[in-house]
């Protein structure tokens, strides 16, 4: 990989093969259970492929992630005392059905509703106690330079009032953007009006001080995927020799990105503007039941970066490098971010069931809804097969030709 990440990586860099290789995941709360459901499937095509060590952190060149998605990528990137990836793809859905309830707790009866609307009206929603006490335990002091192959996960930072990226290109040892992996992953799921924002410090080589104000990723890039390509991007234009063996200009046909989205309910359009116009501050924060303000930007953020990339991979004519995975017909409890609920995290887990058999799809930038594509019976189980022969081929490659070098 990029020398800006650790000699633990078990990736060969991208000069000694084909392809530049990108998994980038979305925000949504619980609903990081659609995309884990897709990566077990993915991480198992790959086993079967290469057998039953190999691991989603081995066929990556950059993993990316925001909110919930900036989560899983720790836990998928984070060496374990082995010196490999601290979960399996297959581990993450349990993960989320234990410890869900414990973050998101439910209001029990008539009181314990109201004293969560009081406490809605002063505070975060949820304290994030059991969640920070969770990640730190989890991720522990493993800092942004020691991940098995290069991250990128966005926070917001509101003192600023800025983007931060925390990004293995940008974080050497010696920088203070070299962050704890927790910090990292409670601040990009620090989500306005449900969690608490997260204040911290880090210090550079020269003991130099920075503070960072954070909240969740979310808000400036709910899709980090676009923004994985401008890292790497930058990266190649500083000429770095991991990437390319000559400073020829990058050539884009060589990325092959999955984007995995974790749902939303575009089709149940249960807001509109007659309604929305008669709101005030209290009814874009809370809506029965919704939150619409984080609705819509998340969404928005979605959508601009999703129709970016089909635009960007249409334009270089290598659509087939570009899969992106995501369902824009979730109803009631399974568009929430927390209804943390035995019943709705199980259904969540059968949404992501039922998305690996629905038909390939690509975004229609004129409605901004997915449709099948075209004269195809491909299915999203038949593509991930695909993507992980693609994966497979790559790092044998640069394997064999890192041997000859």
């Amino acid at each position: 990989m990029a020398t800006a990440t650790s000699s633990s990586s078990t990736v060969e860099p991208p000069k000694y093969g084909r392809l530049i290789t990108i998994l980038s995941l979305d925000g949504g709360g619980i609903r990081g259970i659609i995309p884990a459901v897709i990566l077990d499937y993915l991480e198992s095509q790959l086993q079967a492929l290469d057998g039953p060590e190999a691991r989603l952190a081995d066929y990556f060149d950059v993993m990316s992630g925001t909110s919930t998605g900036g989560l899983i990528t720790t836990m998928l990137s984070a060496p374990n005392t082995q010196n490999r990836p601290l979960y399996s793809a297959k581990q993450i859905v349990p993960f989320y059905l234990e410890h869900s309830p414990k973050i998101f707790p439910q209001s029990k009866g008539i009181f314990g509703s109201i004293l969560g609307s009081v406490q809605d009206a002063t505070g975060p929603k949820y304290d994030g106690k059991y969640l920070h006490n969770l990640v730190q335990k989890l991720l522990g002091t493993t800092r942004l330079h020691e991940t098995l192959t290069n991250i990128v996960i966005p926070a917001f930072d509101i003192k600023k009032l800025q983007p931060t990226i925390f990004s293995s290109y940008q974080a050497p040892a010696s920088s203070a953007m070299d962050a704890r992996l927790a910090d990292i992953a409670i601040a990009t799921s620090a989500a306005p009006t449900y969690l608490p924002s997260h204040y911290f410090t880090n210090q550079d080589k020269d003991g130099k001080t920075e503070e960072f104000h954070l909240i969740d990723g979310g808000v400036a890039v709910n899709n980090p995927s676009f923004v994985a390509i401008s890292e790497i991007t930058k990266e190649i234009a500083k000429k770095n020799s991991s990437f390319e063996s000559n400073t020829k200009p990058l050539d884009y046909t060589r990325f092959l990105v999955i984007s995995l989205g974790t749902g939303s309910n575009k089709t149940e359009q249960k807001y509109n503007a007659k309604l929305s116009a008669t709101w005030g501050p209290l009814s874009w924060i809370y809506y029965n039941g919704s939150t619409p303000i984080i609705d819509v930007f998340s969404e928005a953020s979605v959508d601009m970066v999703n129709y970016h990339n089909c635009v960007f991979f249409n334009a270089l004519g290598s659509d087939g490098n570009h899969l992106r995975i995501d369902d824009d017909t979730l109803k009631g409890n399974l568009s929430s971010v927390d209804i943390a609920t035995k019943s709705n995290l199980n259904n969540l887990v059968e949404v992501g069931k039922k998305l690996l058999k629905k038909p390939l799809s690509r975004i229609n930038l004129a409605t901004g809804l997915y449709e099948p594509v075209k004269n195809s019976t491909t299915t999203n189980e038949d593509e991930l097969k695909r993507f992980a022969k693609l994966l497979s081929d790559e790092r044998r490659l640069r394997q064999s030709n890192a041997k000859d070098a």
